[in-house]
């Protein structure tokens, strides 16, 4: 029987042995003991064999079972979106039939005049005349009172009238204007219209040129002029007052 690993063994002392030189010399006990420890070892051997046997058996065998990773695929969906149908708008419901025009109900039936025959009169019974119905009394409308009517506006005062003032009077006895010589020697000639203020006395109190001749010299001839006049003052409703009155004046080379 075998001795387990781990045991401990006792071992007593050889006893000693006299060499003699006729028996010659007895074999050493140290063979039995190396025989021994090999045996242990191969025991050892044999078991750590042993072991990774059944461990290869049991991977073969399925006894020792594995982590498994499990890949799961990725699924992709694709999902085909259609665009939207076009609305159709409903049709239009059908016109409703018109109603019919209920039938005129028919005329009553005219109820015939049932003659009664009148009582024959007697002829020895008197026959009295009726009395003539009175005759009615005409309603006559009354007419309608007609509302005074306004008084009418009184008529605006007519506007007074306006008369002009004037230079051509014979009694004014007014000089016509001189020609100026350099003016005569240069041919200038042409009209002017002076606009003259006159006072309610008749005199010339403003003037100023209202149309040039295009003559510096003879403008100013004019200007001086009608300043020295006299003038019949202009008038309104019959009093004078003060005036504005445009004096023409022509230069004329004869």
């Amino acid at each position: 029987m075998g001795a387990a690993p781990g045991d401990f063994y006792t071992m007593s002392p050889a006893p000693a042995l006299t060499l003699s030189p006729a028996v010659g010399a007895l074999p050493s006990p140290m063979p039995a003991f190396t025989s021994r420890t090999t045996q242990r070892r191969l025991l050892a051997v044999g078991a750590v064999l042993a072991l990774h046997g059944a461990a290869l058996w049991a991977l073969q065998a399925g006894l020792i079972r594995r982590a498994v990773e499990l890949v799961i695929p990725v699924e992709v969906v694709a999902e085909l979106i259609e665009p939207p149908a076009p609305q159709i708008p409903p049709a239009p419901p059908p016109p409703a039939a018109a109603p019919r025009p209920a039938p005129p109900p028919a005329p009553a039936p005219t109820p015939r005049p049932v003659i009664t025959p009148s009582p024959t009169p007697s002829p020895l019974a008197p026959v009295v005349p009726a009395a003539p119905p009175a005759p009615a009394e005409p309603v006559t409308a009354a007419a309608p009172v007609a509302a005074p009517a306004p008084p009418a506006p009184p008529a605006p005062p007519a506007p007074p009238a306006v008369v002009l003032p004037s230079s051509s009077a014979d009694y004014l006895n007014n000089p016509p204007p001189p020609y100026p010589p350099l003016s005569r020697r240069l041919g200038e000639q042409g009209k002017v219209v002076v606009r003259v203020l006159i006072d309610a006395d008749g005199r010339a109190s403003r003037a100023e040129i209202r149309q040039s001749s295009g003559y510096e010299r003879l403008d100013q001839t004019a200007l001086q002029t009608v300043l020295r006049w006299r003038y019949v003052p202009g008038k309104r409703g019959g009093v004078p007052e003060a005036m504005w009155f445009n004096v023409p004046i022509n230069f004329v080379l004869e």
